[in-house]
């Protein structure tokens, strides 16, 4: 069955009680894994045949924002095939011989997973793909004119790959997966039942209007969602009765600086930096990230992707510029060079 999940991929939480609740919130089946429908059901049709003919399943590759459930359909693809499973990521891999080590100790039918699969080395890329086409491993013994190149056979294996960044993954590498799939983000209805699925994981009393309060703010994003019922359970059982309802939630979510688009402190400080400092000039992805004190790969992975879908930003050849809406949202009224700019498209 599967491993427990890696310190890598848990770091974030800092206490190891809430390690461990983490680790218990992420659903263990497919019948289990809320949204996606359409993935869901071609996992489940790729699962069943693999299961039929007692073999490994394909190579699968997982795009998307972070928090969208990369991770958990990984440990639910291994767990649903009843087989191991061995978590990595890219930057770990700093070597040919640490890929090596992990793939000669796996068992046949076994599930490795690596994340951030688009930040692997170059070296260690290169040892994957006769490992994912051919299951053997080339290996070099000796240096200078007596080294020798020997091929060791690896057991059938499926490498499941998790990426924030599917345009950084190279053609080679991408054409070897058998199955690529690109994760969106969640519905309001399936962020709800997200959270009634968690809270009672948690044993919190939520109600119906305080789950819809906390999804319509969690950004279509699942690890949001429970991070922000975390947080308001907290503040309903110091500041109130412990139950969630639309008023507690609302309180916590406005004392966490969350507003009602789901924008937190560095979003509102983004749209700050382009609409006030910058005056509606286009700005470089650097200084943005400068400007709010977070690194670039950050802004552009972590907070642009939602401020561009809610329509509060566009990226332009020039650099980032905010939108009526965006300028909108922070109380402010767009100056008549951004307003005719947004009023030609």
């Amino acid at each position: 069955m599967s491993e427990p999940m890696s310190d890598e991929l848990l770091s974030a939480i800092a206490d190891p009680a809430e390690r461990a609740e983490e680790t218990t919130l992420r659903p263990r089946r497919l019948l289990e894994f809320i949204g996606q429908p359409r993935l869901k059901e071609h996992l489940e049709i790729m699962l069943g045949a693999a299961a039929q003919r007692g073999q490994a399943v394909d190579h699968l590759l997982f795009a998307g924002a972070p928090g969208l459930g990369k991770t958990t359909l990984a440990c639910i693809v291994a767990a649903e095939l009843d087989v191991g499973l061995r978590i990595t990521s890219g930057p770990a891999l700093e070597r040919a011989g640490d890929l090596a080590a992990i793939l000669t100790n796996l068992d046949d039918g076994d599930v490795l997973f690596i994340d951030e699969i688009h930040r692997l080395p170059r070296a260690v890329e290169e040892v994957l793909y006769p490992a994912m086409e051919d299951f053997q491993l080339d290996i070099v013994i000796g240096k200078g004119p007596s080294a020798r190149s020997i091929r060791l056979d690896l057991p059938r294996f499926t490498l499941v790959g998790a990426t924030t960044r599917s345009g950084m993954i190279t053609g080679p590498l991408r054409d070897r997966f058998g199955f690529l799939a690109r994760l969106d983000y969640y519905e309001a209805d399936d962020l709800v039942a997200i959270l009634v699925r968690s809270a009672q994981i948690l044993g919190v009393p939520l109600h119906a209007d305080g789950a819809s309060e906390i999804g319509r703010r969690a950004r279509g994003t699942p690890r949001i969602a429970n991070r922000l019922l975390k947080r308001v359970r907290d503040y309903a059982e110091v500041r109130s009765d412990g139950e969630i309802d639309v008023e507690t939630a609302r309180a916590a979510l406005a004392l966490f600086e969350v507003d009602d688009l789901g924008l937190d402190k560095v979003d509102r400080a983004i749209l700050h930096t382009l609409c006030v400092t910058f005056a509606g000039q286009p700005v470089g992805l650097s200084t943005v990230a400068v400007s709010v004190a977070e690194e670039p790969e950050t802004v552009e992975d972590v907070y642009e992707p939602f401020l561009l879908k809610q329509g509060l930003i566009r990226r332009t050849p020039r650099g980032r510029v905010a939108t009526p809406s965006g300028y909108a949202h922070l109380g402010l009224t767009a100056p008549a060079a951004v307003a005719s700019l947004f009023d030609r498209d």
